[in-house]
C-alpha cells in the first residue's frame, strides 16, 4: 500500500499556514485545539521547507559559454 501525500503548491501551503496562525490567535481557542493547530502548522512548515529545497536544487545558472546548467 503506497502512502499518498496531499499535494499543495508552495503558495497554497503559505495560505494554509496563515489560516492556522489566525486560528491560533483566536481568543476562544482551547489548549487542545491550539496544540492540534500547532502540530498541523509544523507539518505544513516542513512541507514548505522540502518544497523550497527542491526548487533550490533546480536553480539554473548561466555558464560562461551561455549554456544553462543545473546549479
Amino acid at each position: 500500500m503506497s502512502e499518498q501525500k496531499n499535494t499543495f503548491t508552495l503558495e497554497e501551503n503559505f495560505s494554509r499556514l496563515e489560516e492556522i496562525i489566525e486560528k491560533m490567535e483566536a481568543d476562544d481557542i482551547s489548549l487542545e485545539e491550539a496544540f492540534a493547530a500547532y502540530s498541523t502548522g509544523m507539518a505544513v512548515l516542513k512541507e514548505c521547507n522540502e518544497q523550497i529545497d527542491r526548487v533550490e536544487k533546480k536553480v539554473l545558472k548561466l555558464s560562461e559559454q551561455g549554456v544553462l546548467e543545473e546549479f
